[in-house]
């Protein structure tokens, strides 16, 4: 899109927005604070440091980004990106060069002023850089295809691309990308975060709480309409959906509570507004390619041969998932392979018994068989969502000579350890932040990604994620696409076993919240939300 279309395109938004704010602002209301359970102890406040969105939930809101997905909209889309520390945007003719118009007078939380270093440092950061790094960097491979970032004075920047990459400003509006300031130390953003969002840091106590407060000096009038927002940490869900019900929290942890666990609470409080919803997080064995006997090109592919997932679907579930491959399956989904050709793969053929039986062939040409069963430790984060499916893993395993034992892990713990291959077997949640190939692909399965826990490798394959990535045809896009998925689950790169549906439950007086359908990380910058009370 040129200058002058995007100014139209956001002349047109704004004017949108304003008309649905003449006619909403008379019921909004100012003050209050929000009451939330989280799910979860995060590893730190560094939402780039971290994967997993029991980070960038409580944390988001202290962010802003350049971009971001309207938080209004629930389907995350290239034409659901609106400004936010960026007025405006523009690419070059050949889409190598994207340029930012910044937002001049907006401060960060210390009182310091933001301009382009600010993005330039951010970046910076992300890619490596200088002498700044982070702890962990788990979304390094977004950037591969940045070549740098240029000023041009305090309040333009440009995004130099290596090749051209139509998407790369879809990664840009991920709740995974905010910016960070110049002047603080990365190493004191896990503890002590500074950003420009409408919400201020006040504490986070491990296994108690997590507090953020409204921030009076928001470059947003009247934003945000909450004066704060409270986590309590209740790491059981049982005792985290008995919480809700009794009235001490307004909402539960977004996408946190199980399809049965929803129908239960409507069951005790009628009127909570409820919603289950994809998202975009999949279920996945993960397996370490270097040490041996999983080093077998076999043995791995037994196991993905091993696994019910429709046996998933149900317990789990009672039959509210999907099954797919490394996209998010449709109708949710953009890019998921359709049924034919996903039933082509190993493992997905709904035919178990058959499945297993070959399985069971390739174990013991392997070696293995009833009078010599592989033990094996298999690991996973010590939270439900992780657990649950791992004991159902476990229990598939037995019927093709393998007897795992399972080893729960804490969170802040758990990444850290899957990224340094600290593990045999796993089962591990993977958690797409957009739904688009390249932010799946690059993170996910790119050789020396931090997020590539089973270290595989395909240069070959490689050379397809840029071909998809250039392209501009939509259709002719999805069909390389679905080539690159069938060749990752025919790999066995990474078993997907199921893609879930989680329940948000909320009462009714918690206004302006929006679940989205195709990302569980995007949505929870929660300026708008305000309390009818």
């Amino acid at each position: 899109m040129n200058r002058k279309a995007r100014i139209t395109t956001l002349a047109l938004v704004a004017l949108t927005a304003g008309a649905f704010s003449a006619g909403a602002a008379h019921a909004e209301k100012a003050g209050g604070i929000l009451k939330m359970h989280h799910r979860d102890n995060p590893g730190s406040a560094s939402v780039h440091e971290d994967a997993s969105y029991s980070t960038n939930i409580p944390f988001m809101g202290l962010y802003n980004n350049l971009v971001m997905y309207d938080q209004a909209v629930a389907t995350n889309s290239i034409d659901s990106i609106v400004p936010d520390l960026a007025t405006e945007w523009s690419w070059n003719s050949d889409k190598t060069k994207l340029t930012f118009k910044l937002r001049q007078g907006v401060k960060w939380h210390d009182g310091k002023p933001f301009t382009a270093k600010d993005v330039q440092c951010t970046f910076d950061l992300l890619q490596g850089k200088g002498d700044k790094k982070l702890r962990q960097n788990p979304r390094k491979a977004w950037y591969n295809n940045l070549d740098s970032v240029t000023a041009n004075g305090n309040f333009e920047v440009t995004f130099n691309l290596k090749r051209k990459q139509p998407a790369f400003i879809a990664l840009l509006a991920s709740g995974y990308t905010p910016m960070y300031p110049c002047h603080v130390d990365p190493a004191k953003m896990r503890t002590n975060p500074i950003g420009t969002g409408p919400f201020k840091f006040v504490e986070y106590k491990r296994n108690e709480s997590i507090k953020v407060t409204r921030n009076p000096d928001y470059w947003k009038k009247g934003r945000p309409l909450l004066d704060g927002i409270e986590y309590t940490i209740i790491r059981n869900r049982s005792t985290a959906a008995l919480a809700f019900v009794s009235g001490k929290t307004d909402m539960g942890f977004p996408l946190a509570f199980s399809v049965a666990m929803v129908r239960d609470i409507k069951k005790q409080v009628p009127e909570a507004v409820c919603e289950i919803q994809t998202t975009n997080v999949a279920t996945n064995l993960i397996v370490n390619r270097d040490a041996p006997p999983f080093d077998n090109a076999d043995v791995r592919r037994a196991m993905a041969m091993a696994l019910d997932r429709k046996a998933f679907v149900e317990i789990l579930y009672e039959g509210n998932a999907e099954i797919g491959g490394a996209m998010l399956p449709r109708p949710n989904g953009v890019w998921g392979m359709p049924v034919e050709l996903l039933r082509t793969m190993p493992g997905y053929n709904p035919d178990v018994k058959a499945n297993r039986e070959e399985a069971r062939a390739l174990m013991k040409k392997a070696g293995y068989g009833p009078d010599k069963r592989l033990k094996v430790k298999v690991s996973t984060r010590n939270i439900a969502i992780y657990r649950d499916p791992a004991v159902i893993l476990i229990d598939q395993l037995k019927d093709i000579y393998i007897d795992g034992e399972l080893e729960v892990v804490e969170t802040p713990n758990w990444f850290p350890k899957v990224a340094r291959k600290d593990y045999a077997v796993g089962l591990n949640l993977t958690g797409s932040a957009v739904d688009d190939p390249d932010q799946n692909f690059y993170e996910n399965y790119s050789c020396g990604s931090q997020r590539n826990y089973t270290k595989y490798c395909n240069k070959e394959l490689e050379k397809l994620f840029d071909q998809q990535s250039m392209e501009d045809d939509f259709e002719k896009r999805k069909a390389i696409v679905w080539e690159i998925d069938k060749k990752l689950q025919e790999d066995v790169a990474r078993p997907i076993i199921v893609h879930s549906r989680e329940g948000t439950c909320y009462r009714p007086y918690v206004k302006g919240i929006t679940v989205m359908s195709n990302s569980s990380y995007n949505g929870y910058r929660y300026e708008d939300v305000w309390l009818d009370k």
